[in-house]
Order: structure tokens, then sequence, then C-alpha cells
């Protein structure tokens, strides 16, 4: 799992590699606590999957546990590029209600 981020004007971009589940899951968790630590500066955070390779229900939690922690603050959060199989789960699990997938 890796993970990379770069700030356009009001705009997070964070991009996920690998495998993101149970045993990578408290390094992503951690991750973007660090990378959205002041998240004032921001009014949008993107997820770009495009190198995420497999996710499973963690994933998904620590995605919406993100989205928790920081819904109070009214940021919008958005998930770009999933491959078939991930945005398959993505639409099962709803989880595009709360966080809109963009081109």
């Amino acid at each position: 799992m890796q993970v990379q981020y770069e700030k356009k004007g009001n705009k997070c971009k964070i991009y996920l590699s690998g495998e993101l589940d149970e045993s990578t899951s408290n390094y992503f968790r951690t991750s973007l606590d660090e990378i959205l630590s002041d998240i004032s500066e921001f009014s949008v955070v993107e997820y770009d999957l495009s190198k995420l390779s497999f996710m499973d229900s963690t994933g998904i939690g620590v995605l919406i546990g993100r989205y928790k922690k920081f819904d109070t603050k009214k940021i919008g959060f958005e998930i770009s590029n999933p491959n078939s199989t991930i945005d398959r789960i993505l639409k099962m699990t709803g989880i595009y209600q709360l966080m809109p997938r963009v081109l």
C-alpha cells in the first residue's frame, strides 16, 4: 500500500496504490490523518483509486471512517478511477451516496 497526495488549490488529491485491506488499513488511516491534519485548507478531498488493485470491507470502513471524522468540517469527498471490481463493490455498499464518483 502506498499513499501519495498533491494539493491543487482547495483540493487534496490522494493517490492509493496496492491493496487496501485489513493488513494495510492502519497505515492508510494514519497516512490520511497526517495528510488531512490541516483540513481547513481543503474543501474537497479526492481519492484516486486508479492504482488500487484490491479493496475489502476493511478498506471501505476506513474510507467511511475518514468521511465521518471530517464530516463536521463540511469537506466534500470524491472517488475517481476505481477498477471495475472495486467500482462494483463501492456501488453495492452505497458509498457513492457519501462520496460521489468523479471523472
